[in-house]
């Protein structure tokens, strides 16, 4: 949602209102590695902010905060976490989902069962093709893969959220001038009530081309960040 309007401040900053943009295919294993070396120069995705990945980059302001939930087929019977005892479940190679879900399955001895997906759609993929009989991820992608699912009723979202994340954007260490800048304007737009108006767009209106509807109302911590504008990492 932000990332038109830091293009926009970046052309104004450098007085370059013909700057070429070009956008780089991450995934959770390269997204950070790649930052790192120079082969792209920020990322506003679904990265969350965690004091560990704070030691190779930087993060922005938070501009959405999520939570590891499960997603599975209605006829699974999956409703919950104890209901993955012994069983295979998929979770992206590299997030923070597949580190949550560890410890939640070693703390209460499930035993679970993992398989790892290379990004967001191929761990989906598994649960589509009876690979695994659930996909942990952050709640936000479980709704938008489920929503543009060839058959998004044979899904549901299940399960308590286990740990609130904040997302921000991620830009090299060691150049605060660029994250003063995305700062600025991530707060500008949260400020003004732009930021409010595109989340209602995104969130919670009919999306083209299919126009479905996520139905996902902003979240509290969220709402409080619009005026606290942090950049805090995940506690």
């Amino acid at each position: 949602m932000t990332v038109p309007s830091i293009i926009d401040d970046v052309r104004k900053q450098l007085n370059k209102p013909g700057l070429e943009v070009a956008y780089v295919p991450v995934t959770g294993q390269n997204r950070i590695p790649m930052l790192v070396n120079g082969t792209y120069d920020l990322e506003c995705g679904s990265t969350t902010n965690t004091a560990a990945r704070g030691n190779d980059v930087s993060f922005t302001v938070s501009y959405f905060y999520a939570g590891t939930r499960l997603l599975a087929k209605k006829v699974s019977n999956i409703k919950d976490y104890a209901n993955l005892a012994g069983k295979m479940v998929a979770v992206p190679a590299g997030s923070t989902n597949e580190k949550i879900l560890r410890k939640y399955s070693d703390d209460h001895k499930l035993n679970m069962q993992f398989v790892l997906g290379e990004d967001y759609r191929d761990a989906f993929r598994l649960v589509e093709e009876d690979k695994a009989v659930a996909v942990a991820m952050d709640d936000i992608l479980l709704f938008g893969l489920r929503a543009n699912s060839s058959h998004p009723e044979s899904f549901e979202i299940v399960a308590s959220t286990l740990q609130v994340e904040p997302y921000g954007c991620m830009v090299r260490k060691g150049d605060p001038e660029f994250k003063m800048l995305v700062d600025q304007t991530i707060a500008r737009l949260m400020k003004s009530g732009e930021f409010t108006r595109l989340y209602a767009k995104w969130f919670e209106s009919p999306i083209p081309p299919k126009g479905v509807v996520l139905n996902m109302p902003m979240s509290e911590q969220l709402k409080a960040n619009l005026i606290a504008l942090s950049d805090k990492p995940a506690q």
